[in-house]
């Protein structure tokens, strides 16, 4: 547990540098509520190295060993289902997507495009929620398929952002800038390690995969698939 304080302090030291340089330095003003900045630092401290102690032992380890057990039954159909299911719960629950869907609810409101009421403002937020998750559920079928079947990930990532672009030229505008953020706000601090962890325990275990080479690229697919597909929400809609 010291080395991992330790490395979290060392990994926040840069970070807290700028903040003092430009604080201290820059502005020549002291830290607002010195004693509350320090507790919140040491608690940061401890909170990341609990967090990365907790991938460790519990996320890393039950997603690779999930896709391992999936993959040695060589039911296709389970891994898929299981890929969605992941996607789209780790997604619709995400504060910073919920946060996003909020805020676009409001500024239609605001734009009178939607009525200012709240169960039209929850069902737009919540239609934007439920789209990004669904799209990040199909990319993480699309992700595992690929490391099955072995295709060839710069081609998918290339027709992805034709397809964006093209769809870019005929969404509404006020659509398009919450699309690119909905990309963004999909790769979660719960995702990443339990897609990282299911791409890497598949490619482990199928025959003439590299962990290297095919277990990484579902985080692009779930950030590539959202915008798409919010895209397509704001003209529909």
């Amino acid at each position: 547990m010291i080395r991992a304080l330790f490395d979290s302090f060392r990994d926040l030291l840069p970070i807290i540098l700028v903040i003092a340089f430009f604080q201290i330095i820059v502005l020549q003003q002291p830290f607002p509520n010195p004693n509350d900045v320090l507790i919140g630092l040491i608690a940061v401290i401890f909170g990341l190295a609990l967090f990365i102690q907790g991938l460790n032992l519990s996320l890393f380890p039950v997603g690779e060993g999930v896709a391992e057990a999936f993959a040695k039954k060589g039911s296709v159909f389970w891994i898929v289902v299981f890929a969605f299911a992941l996607g789209f719960g780790t997604t619709v629950a995400e504060p910073a997507l919920i946060a996003v869907a909020g805020e676009a609810a409001e500024a239609r409101i605001t734009s009178g495009m939607l009525e200012n009421t709240a169960s039209a403002k929850n069902a737009y937020a919540n239609g934007l929620r439920y789209v990004v998750a669904v799209s990040v559920g199909l990319a993480l079928v699309v992700g595992v398929l690929r490391i099955i079947k072995g295709w060839a990930i710069h081609k998918i990532i290339i027709a992805g952002y034709i397809t964006i672009l093209v769809l870019t030229q005929f969404a509404p505008r006020e659509i398009i800038g919450i699309a690119y953020d909905s990309g963004g706000v999909t790769t979660s601090t719960i995702t990443v390690p339990l897609v990282t962890a299911l791409g890497i325990g598949l490619s482990t275990v199928i025959k003439g995969r590299n962990p290297m080479i095919d277990g990484f690229g579902l985080i692009a697919f779930a950030s590539l698939f959202p915008i798409a597909f919010v895209l397509l929400y704001g003209m529909v809609m």
